[in-house]
């Protein structure tokens, strides 16, 4: 998993067919137990573009997309947002919704 800025992340939502991002706090004891399904997901898929953000440093992105809580993860599908998970029930979870 790369570190994204914002500009990153819609870079990817226009060239990729399908690209995630997911976005953390660091104080976030549950982000930290996503992270580790996030760091699984990313070896299972070295062909799926995923990026994180620490949240605390792109606020106006938190703004735009009615981001409620964290962690959460953005699935983007041909440019548009498809799933936006705060819930990461587990790793065969998070691989369905990806798709």
């Amino acid at each position: 998993m790369q570190n994204w800025t914002r500009e990153q992340w819609e870079d990817r939502k226009k060239s990729t067919p399908i690209s995630v991002f997911y976005l953390y706090t660091p104080m976030c004891g549950t982000c930290a137990v996503a992270s580790r399904m996030m760091d699984v997901i990313a070896a299972m898929k070295p062909e799926l573009p995923i990026g994180k953000a620490d949240l605390n440093y792109i606020e106006d992105l938190a703004v735009d997309y009615t981001i409620e809580s964290v962690p959460c993860l953005l699935i983007q599908k041909d440019g548009e947002i498809t799933e936006k998970i705060y819930a990461f029930h587990s790793v065969p979870h998070l691989l369905e919704k990806i798709g």
